[in-house]
């Protein structure tokens, strides 16, 4: 099969993914970009942001059309993601291959553990400031050192800490990820020379296809089906990850 065929398969995939649930279909870019592509995980990171970025302003869209995100407080939310997602996405191309690959198969597999769980809203008003942007800054930090739009985080961030309802907060994050995935891009800007960008505009391409199926799947499938079988996928990623670095 060839490398164009894969990268509209993995881009169709990741794309669905992320317009379904909102966050965690972007964790797969990298491990596709590494092991079905042969990018190095350094330019895998820097290649999964440019297809986060796109693909999640794209699904915004769709969400903020159904009046599904909630601006002010995701704005705010993403604010405290900016400058450590720069300082992340700067420092990132500095770190060994090794262990930049170890510390993405250990996020992916928190994810996956993460989204077995099925979330829950809480009541709204428990909003904590100093909170919020802890929260906030996390996330962007993720986002700009690993290149994961990190929506497995910021959707439960969003309901705990801003008590928005599951619907908004798939919504919101869509917002988030889009703001540090663009922060990082700007750290990493020049460094992507390396970049197959034949490989990557069809990626592109198919993950914003994608996006817009997996928004009306979202409306037919029960989210929590969509997480667990998600999550069981991206946990023997993970685990693949691992051994691969060990090995």
């Amino acid at each position: 099969m060839s490398a164009l065929v894969l990268a509209l398969i993995a881009g169709a995939v990741i794309g669905l993914a992320l317009g379904a649930l909102g966050g965690g279909g972007s964790v797969l870019a990298v491990p596709a970009l590494i092991y079905l592509l042969g990018f190095t995980p350094a330019a895998a990171t820097t290649a999964s942001l440019i297809i986060v970025a796109a693909t999640s302003a794209t699904a915004l869209y769709a969400h903020a059309r159904d009046g599904h995100v909630a601006w002010k407080a995701g704005s705010l939310f993403a604010a405290a993601g900016i400058i450590p997602a720069y300082l992340t996405g700067a420092a990132s191309g500095h770190v060994p291959e090794a262990v930049l690959t170890s510390a993405f198969a250990v996020i992916a597999a928190l994810a996956a553990v993460r989204m077995f769980r099925p979330s829950a809203s809480e009541p709204a008003g428990r909003t904590r400031a100093g909170k919020s942007a802890g929260a906030g800054a996390g996330l962007g930090a993720v986002t700009g050192f690993l290149g994961v739009g990190g929506g497995f985080l910021a959707v439960p961030a969003l309901v705990s800490v801003l008590g928005l309802t599951m619907r908004r907060a798939v919504g919101t994050s869509l917002l988030v990820i889009t703001v540090n995935s663009l922060a990082a891009l700007t750290a990493r800007a020049g460094s992507g020379g390396g970049l197959d960008w034949a490989l990557i505009g069809p990626f592109t391409g198919a993950a914003i296809l994608g996006a817009w199926d997996g928004k009306r799947l979202s409306a037919k499938v029960s989210g929590n089906s969509l997480q667990r079988v998600f999550a069981g996928v991206l946990l023997a990623v993970a685990v693949f990850m691992l051994i691969d670095v060990i090995a």
